[in-house]
């Protein structure tokens, strides 16, 4: 047998889902908030399912997960636009998210407050738990640059809250 005749045994898509679930789910509602977290994470579930079968690795799924969940988020923000509505009604009153979603609103309305690239940096480093090799891969860019974009990022956020850098 060649070594192209070997086939990638990758385990099945429910394993990955029964392994990775929380991990997807607390992602998607850190980068697109409580409110379309939900919908980000079945998307990206949708998105690795389709993509699953074609894999070529089955090397670091999880890094794969994640940065397919931070692509769908990043659609999510970039497809909002600003919205008029439709007659002179006035708007329905839509009740938020509960204070208890964001443990800390203060910090979490500094990261929502960073530019678009840092704050998805910064939260797959601290929330999605990736290494900068795993940021990179998500954005596109190099390890470098990911530990630059979380750097700024950081500085910004001590800056803004008033934090001590020692």
């Amino acid at each position: 047998m060649r070594s192209t005749d070997v086939m990638l045994l990758l385990p099945p898509f429910q394993a990955l889902v029964d392994e990775h679930w929380r991990d997807v789910a607390r992602l998607a509602r850190a980068l697109a908030g409580p409110v379309d977290g939900d919908d980000v994470a079945q998307r990206a579930w949708e998105k690795a399912f389709a993509a699953y079968p074609n894999l070529t690795s089955a090397q670091n799924l999880r890094g794969w997960l994640l940065t397919i969940t931070a692509r769908c988020a990043t659609d999510v923000h970039r497809a909002r636009k600003p919205q008029t509505p439709l007659d002179d009604a006035p708007p329905i009153a839509v009740d938020g998210p509960e204070a208890a979603d964001f443990p800390d609103p203060e910090l979490w309305q500094a990261v929502k407050d960073l530019p678009e690239r840092q704050r998805v940096a910064v939260t797959l480093k601290y929330v999605g738990d990736l290494d900068h090799h795993g940021v990179a891969a998500a954005l596109d860019t190099t390890p470098a640059a990911s530990r630059r974009l979380v750097s700024d990022a950081l500085a910004t956020l001590r800056t803004k809250l008033g934090v001590d850098h020692d």
